[in-house]
């Protein structure tokens, strides 16, 4: 099985330290969110694994082979970022024919054909192109090289509902057709978080969540009541180590904890579950 491990990776902007000591290893053949908020280093970690710009320190490789300046791994990676690699002045039929000089299995007919189901003009040039165009364009040719590795960083950007639609149905059809691993990193937590299977979450520069998507929700509840009730209760279990967030309104108040839950709670204390939106702003807002 292939393994894209990331090991201890640092990389420090002046006196801002944008990774620190960053590992996590990515198997075959998954679906990965990426999730932080501005300026936590998603886009930072994903220049460095496919090499646009160096770390400090660490490594990064790939069956345990360095990428760094390695053309034949770094051939098996695709990376849509908001940075245009291609001339402004070259037009969209004639960057198929650019990208599958890179990278040979790129499919010019499939990448016609869903440009066609986005309306991509193929005629303009690339400066032409509106910025969801632009998107649109990135994320046609992500699903066409045939990379074994795809990261998309704000694949959707400037996209409008319908084309946000389109591009999460064909990523599903063509991941179901010919399996590879993808890297979403994304703002849109709610509409990737049916997609995701594993769930990577940053906060400035450390790495503070890595698990399955079920197994993260699995351990993130909320609990509402009464302050007393709350209050009493989350002294009397010893929660307090485990409360990341809370909220109040008047005498209501909600914790949101992660943890296990008790098998049965006592009268005037509710238990609900959180989605992954939900548990990302408390895990981050800490």
């Amino acid at each position: 099985m292939n393994k894209l491990e990331i090991n201890n990776i640092s990389k420090n902007y002046k006196d801002i330290k944008a990774l620190r000591n960053v590992s996590i290893c990515l198997e075959e053949n998954k679906i990965y969110g990426l999730l932080g908020r501005n300026g936590a280093g998603k886009t930072t970690l994903l220049n460095i694994i496919n090499n646009r710009i160096f770390a400090d320190s660490g490594t990064v490789t790939l069956n345990g082979e360095n990428v760094k300046e390695n053309d034949a791994i770094l051939r098996q990676f695709y990376f849509t970022s908001e940075k245009i690699l291609f001339p402004d002045a070259m037009k969209v039929k004639n960057i198929f024919k650019w990208t599958k000089e890179f990278y040979p299995d790129f499919d010019t007919d499939y990448a016609m054909h869903i440009s066609e189901l986005f309306e991509l003009p193929f005629h303009k040039k690339s400066s032409a192109l509106s910025t969801g165009y632009k998107s649109i364009l990135k994320n046609v040719l992500a699903l066409s090289v045939n990379a074994s590795y795809i990261f998309l960083d704000e694949p959707v950007l400037g996209l409008d509902a319908n084309h946000r639609e389109l591009f999460y149905r064909l990523l599903i059809e063509k991941y179901s057709e010919n399996p590879f691993t993808i890297v979403i990193s994304t703002h849109l937590i709610e509409e990737v978080s049916n997609i995701i299977e594993n769930v990577i979450i940053i906060k400035k520069g450390q790495i503070i969540e890595n698990d399955t998507c079920e197994a993260l929700l699995q351990r993130g509840y909320a609990l509402s009541g009464t302050q007393p009730h709350i209050n009493n209760y989350i002294q009397e279990q010893n929660l307090t180590q485990q409360i990341i967030g809370e909220e109040c309104l008047g005498n209501l108040k909600t914790v949101y904890i992660m943890g296990t839950p008790a098998s049965e709670m006592p009268d005037g204390l509710e238990i609900s579950s959180l989605d992954l939106q939900k548990l990302f702003i408390q895990l981050t807002n800490i």
